[in-house]
């Protein structure tokens, strides 16, 4: 029986979990608690460790949380998740082209290009931003996680802005911008659906999805999960799908795709959030070819950071950063814009 570790392209701000194991149970597998299943398995660990992280939600069985009581049966998927890498330390240099907008001696602007992990994880050892940072830049900071320059993430397959704190000062007070909520974060979202509104906010504490962890979901409660503000407006209807921009209040993880789907507009081609599917327009065979075109130019959530604003760690001086939308996305637009004025479409 072989472990195998899951490849992890969920860049999270806060809340990540990451696979530690994942077992399949072999054909003859007898009926045993998961708890004394793992304790034969996992080198270097006791009963009572495994009993709590089942109690915290981190032991699954084909994709759902699991007590350490759980009868494990033939052909069961057994997966440990822990909220730190097992490497977390591990960063090799390696020599990754960085697009800088801007540098200094205190930071430095990144313009993130989509498919590029942020941070090392189970899985993504090599290859990440941080990699490269590693070796284009020497004794950079850590952060709280231990990660050298980061001041704040976005996923894997989000392109756009990122600041980059090269000192202890820096990396200090960036964080506190970010934590205090006076950045400015703009990002250009395509979503599905006409929103009625031209402007609107989105409020809701954002957690874990109760069934599917890889999501976030919004909660009502206000003891579930963590504040999160989305002020958004829209840019350009295009029948079936709309632009708008986000002004991010809160920087959680996957807030604008989470808030989005939430008020019933998932992103364009967001896979995790539904996205993908042809969730607007008619059944016209000529139509699911054109969405389907427009897939393959964009092949990821249509979302990039397009704007960021901060103060100065050392000047104090306001700075304020843009960049254009990426070719995928701007191809993407143009084809609804094309589509839209030949023909009559429906709310």
């Amino acid at each position: 029986m072989g472990i195998t570790f899951l490849n992890n392209d969920n860049e999270e701000l806060d809340d990540e979990l990451f696979e530690h194991y994942k077992f399949i149970s072999p054909k003859g597998q007898s009926i045993v608690r998961v708890d004394k299943f793992l304790m034969q398995l996992i080198e270097n660990t006791t009963r009572n460790k495994i009993q709590q992280a089942a109690d915290r939600g981190n032991i699954f069985a084909n994709g759902v949380p699991v007590k350490s009581n759980y009868k494990v049966k033939p052909f069961d998927e057994i997966k440990v998740m822990l909220a730190h890498p097992p490497f977390e330390n591990r960063v090799d240099p390696e020599d990754i082209p960085l697009d800088i907008v801007y540098e200094d001696d205190d930071l430095l602007l990144i313009n993130k290009p989509v498919g590029l992990v942020v941070h090392p994880g189970h899985g993504n050892y090599t290859g990440t931003l941080v990699n490269a940072l590693a070796f284009h830049f020497e004794n950079l900071p850590m952060n709280s996680s231990n990660r050298p320059g980061l001041v704040h993430r976005i996923d894997k397959d989000t392109s756009g802005l990122l600041v980059i704190a090269k000192n202890d000062n820096a990396m200090a007070l960036l964080a506190k911008q970010f934590e205090e909520k006076t950045t400015e974060r703009e990002y250009i979202a395509i979503v599905w659906g006409n929103i009625k509104e031209d402007e609107g906010t989105i409020e809701g504490n954002l957690a874990r999805h109760a069934k599917d962890r890889m999501q976030m979901a919004v909660y009502d409660d206000p003891a579930i999960g963590k504040p999160a503000v989305t002020h958004y407006k829209v840019l350009e209807r295009l029948g079936y799908v709309t632009v708008v921009s986000c002004i991010l209040e809160t920087g959680r993880t996957h807030q604008i795709r989470a808030h989005m789907k939430h008020i019933g507009h998932p992103l364009f081609n967001d896979a995790r959030y539904g996205g993908d599917l042809i969730l607007k327009g008619t059944t016209f065979s000529k139509y699911k070819q054109f969405v389907e075109n427009c897939f393959k130019i964009l092949p990821r959530q249509a979302l990039h950071a397009k704007t960021l604003g901060f103060e100065h760690p050392v000047s104090k001086e306001y700075m304020r950063f843009d960049t254009e939308l990426p070719q995928d996305m701007a191809e993407c637009i143009e084809k609804w814009r094309v589509y839209s004025k030949s023909h009559l479409l429906e709310d």
